[in-house]
């Protein structure tokens, strides 16, 4: 019996077989060196060139393929002696070797034991190498494989997803906050500009544009205000009953109205960021339910393929769990919707059949997640016509009283 085991390439060749019978008491056979040795020895040992090589085996492993350098050493070690069963830690693995080199695998609860009693005394069973040096180069080999399948593992796109639509709302709460303050603090000096002027991002650039009041006089914020408004804000400058504040004060205003503007621009920025990546990873999503509305539910599940295993139910019930297990729990109506509650096809109708448009959507929905997920093709067809039969149904609905089971 050969066993196969990677920290380098290297083969053991067991000694005493009858030992691996007694599964429950094979650790003992491994409590030493000596002991060890007396059940296993070193029958090839073949060390990486460097990091890049060992990094290449080890991932070919992880994804259960044969490598070239290992498929060169079974061919060459292992096909003398035929008659012999190759012991391997992964059944997948384990059918590869048998189908490309027509090799006897197994893999069983002794193999795994016997896999773990080499690893508590691999120093032991390969000699010349340093434990200092053998530490050094597992961990560099760890750090390699963990980097390689964070930065190539499919399930790890959507995280910049979930972190874009996360920092989304945050800069949402922190805009609210800014421009509160913005309009409360200015709104001391002059009052009657709040009413006059109601866009927010408009605010903020006519008072970063003209400080205090007494400069609207003499001042042109034609672009920025049309032509009515400006007069209008004029006309309120003259008569103000604000209070006069300070150049200093005005200076922290204009400060504090640069953040608003600037991270307005950066939101937009970011949206577009969003709206991009929706499009390339779930285009089907985006258009059932919107770019918002999608990438919500993809953090909320923690991932797409997460999403993916998601019931019709669950998603239409997803960000609203706290009032179902309270109706649960109190045995009353149970909700309707959930984070799908903000997507235009159900924001568009009448509040009576919100209910039934949140199921449809969220039936057709779930099928366009896991074509997202697990398809092949990144085309969205799928999504246009779930949401054209949506619409249609929508119509009938509201038209003509049609009345959905």
């Amino acid at each position: 019996l050969c066993v196969f085991f990677i920290v380098f390439f290297f083969l053991l060749q067991v000694l005493n077989e009858k030992k691996l019978q007694e599964v429950d008491s094979l650790w003992k056979e491994f409590e030493t060196p000596e002991k060890a040795n007396k059940i296993v020895k070193l029958k090839h040992f073949e060390k990486f060139q460097d990091t890049t090589e060992a990094l290449a085996a080890s991932t070919a492993l992880v994804e259960g393929k044969l490598s070239k350098n290992l498929k060169k050493i079974l061919k060459k070690i292992v096909a003398k002696d035929a008659h012999e069963q190759l012991a391997v830690a992964d059944a997948k693995l384990g059918g590869v070797i048998k189908d490309k080199l027509n090799l006897s695998c197994i893999h069983s609860p002794m193999v795994t034991e016997l896999m773990r009693g080499i690893r508590s005394q691999i120093e032991g069973l390969i000699t010349g190498l340093p434990s200092r040096e053998m530490a050094a180069m597992c961990l560099g080999l760890a750090h390699s494989l963990s980097r390689y399948k964070l930065k190539f593992s499919p399930d790890k796109v959507d995280t910049m997803i979930i972190q874009a639509i996360s920092l989304l709302d945050d800069l949402d709460k922190e805009l609210n906050n800014y421009i509160m303050r913005c309009r409360e603090w200015y709104g001391w000096h002059f009052p009657e500009l709040g009413k006059i002027i109601t866009d927010n991002l408009t605010y903020c650039k006519c008072v970063r544009k003209v400080g205090d009041r007494t400069n609207f006089a003499s001042s042109d914020v034609s672009d920025i205000l049309p032509e009515e408004i400006e007069e209008d804000v004029k006309a309120a400058a003259e008569i103000s009953m604000g209070t006069e504040v300070s150049e200093e004060d005005i200076n922290n205003i204009i400060h504090l109205c640069d953040q608003v503007i600037e991270i307005s621009e950066y939101r937009t920025q970011l949206y577009d960021y969003l709206k991009n990546r929706m499009m390339a990873i779930a285009p089907n999503l985006t258009i059932m339910v919107g770019e918002l509305v999608g990438a919500r539910l993809i953090a909320h599940a923690g991932s797409l393929l997460n999403l993916a295993k998601h019931p019709a139910s669950t998603v239409q019930l997803l960000g609203a769990e706290k009032a179902l297990f309270r109706a649960l729990k109190t045995k009353r109506d149970t909700p309707k919707f959930g984070l799908i509650y903000h997507a235009s096809l159900v924001g568009q109708t009448n509040t009576k059949n919100k209910g039934k448009i949140s199921r449809m959507l969220a039936a057709k929905t779930a099928l366009t997640i896991r074509y997202d997920a697990l398809g092949e093709d990144t085309n969205a067809e799928m999504g246009a016509e779930n949401r054209l039969k949506v619409e249609t149904r929508l119509r009938l609905l509201e038209e003509r009283g049609v009345s959905l089971v």
